[in-house]
């Protein structure tokens, strides 16, 4: 016969009912909750699951974030480079008047005015700051303020040459601007292989038209140990010398008004009539910032001593230079929609994603609740019963029985 003392008795129930009011208090934790997995205890494998689950979330949400910003920059670049692009459509139309007629004094004046609003309004686009401040167009020194316009009509840079990049995935970024540097400063001259230009001394009518590379071999061939710098002189008898930057002739010809020059690859379109010892320089290699093109125009059309032909000359070279800053305007905005669809696809990748996760994550973290009830009515049921039948047995002794 087994004694059971009254100590060891309560001991017993009161254990039960302090595990019972345990588990009562679990499940009535994730009830109220809305989660199964409140502590590492409560399902250590699942646990786990739960803290990787949220760590993909939130670089997800991270990278959205990062999209965000990278959207509004890009677009307010688009945007930038478009109003910069009109200016430059509006230069251009200057050239053309200029090159194509003859201007008076004051009209002269009158575009050189308009040339200098044209190009403070270009300084102050390449200034642009996104919606935190940060200059679109200084590389990575986003705090700086990139371009200075000085009193003698040159602009400074102060950025740097890189590109500001920002990470829109695991291992995947891209740049969400685009540096002064190569966007505004460093245009190559003339059509972007080289420049021609008639000297500034030059005491004839000889004008400068359309060149570009015809032969590409050959253009290859002559610019395989450097850049080129000819200077193509002509005599009085209308024939044209062209030598190098050491005296070496390289090519000869007779002259023809409204004709083409061309050797090494390259032709150059001439018209007027060269007096003896005027010269045209051709140059490779050479690069203009877009702002030193209007200040080009605007001191040719300040100019009192600039003749008409020195005038269409010098507006002419410009004009190719023009061209070319537009040239590399276009094709960074092309870049620019590239980068805004990529950002849109991977925005759109991120939303399902983080979908599917939250959903999984659901799963494994969130309570089912009408299991949960249901447990906890009856845990309530047991509880309840443990404490009733405690209450009877507590009170049950012999001398109920010797009464």
């Amino acid at each position: 016969m087994i004694r059971v003392s009254t100590s060891w008795m309560y001991q017993q129930a009161l254990g039960s009912m302090l595990s019972q009011q345990a588990a009562v208090a679990d499940t009535q934790n994730q009830v109220s909750s809305g989660q199964r997995i409140n502590l590492a205890s409560d399902d250590p494998n699942g646990a786990a699951e739960v803290v990787s689950l949220n760590h993909v979330l939130a670089n997800n949400t991270q990278y959205t974030s990062n999209i965000n910003n990278a959207n509004a920059r890009l677009s307010t670049e688009s945007s930038t480079l478009d109003s910069f692009n009109s200016l430059l459509n509006q230069a251009r139309s200057m050239a053309i008047q200029g090159i194509n007629g003859t201007l008076s004094s004051s009209d002269r004046q009158d575009m050189a005015t308009q040339l200098v609003q044209i190009r403070a309004q270009l300084v102050q686009l390449a200034n642009t700051s996104d919606a935190n401040g940060n200059a679109l167009f200084a590389g990575t020194s986003t705090t700086t303020t990139p371009f200075v316009l000085n009193n003698d009509g040159s602009v400074t840079y102060n950025g740097n040459g890189s590109n500001q990049m920002v990470s829109i995935g695991s291992g995947l970024t891209l740049p969400d601007s685009d540096n002064g540097a190569a966007l505004f400063m460093n245009i190559p001259q003339g059509n972007g292989s080289f420049a021609a230009s008639a000297a500034a001394g030059n005491t004839g009518t000889l004008l400068v038209g359309a060149n570009s590379v015809t032969n590409a071999t050959q253009w290859a061939a002559a610019t395989a140990s450097g850049p080129v710098n000819y200077t193509i002189s002509f005599d009085a008898a209308g024939n044209w010398t062209a030598t190098d930057a050491g005296g070496n002739t390289v090519a000869t010809g007779a002259y023809q008004d409204g004709g083409s020059i061309s050797f090494n690859g390259m032709s150059i379109a001439l018209s007027g009539t060269p007096n003896a010892g005027d010269t045209v320089s051709v140059q490779s290699g050479q690069t203009q910032n877009v702002f030193s093109t209007l200040t080009n125009m605007i001191n040719a059309l300040n100019g009192t001593g600039t003749s008409n032909t020195q005038l269409s000359n010098t507006l002419s070279q410009q004009m190719a230079s023009l061209d070319q800053a537009q040239n590399q305007i276009s094709a960074t905005q092309t870049d620019v929609g590239g980068r805004l669809n990529r950002l849109t696809q991977q925005q759109t990748a991120y939303s399902g994603l983080t979908l599917t996760y939250q959903t999984v994550l659901s799963g494994v973290q969130d309570t089912d609740m009408a299991s949960a009830i249901s447990q906890l009515e009856l845990q309530t049921t047991a509880l309840q019963a443990s404490q009733q039948v405690f209450a009877k047995v507590q009170g049950m002794s012999l001398f109920n029985y010797i009464q």
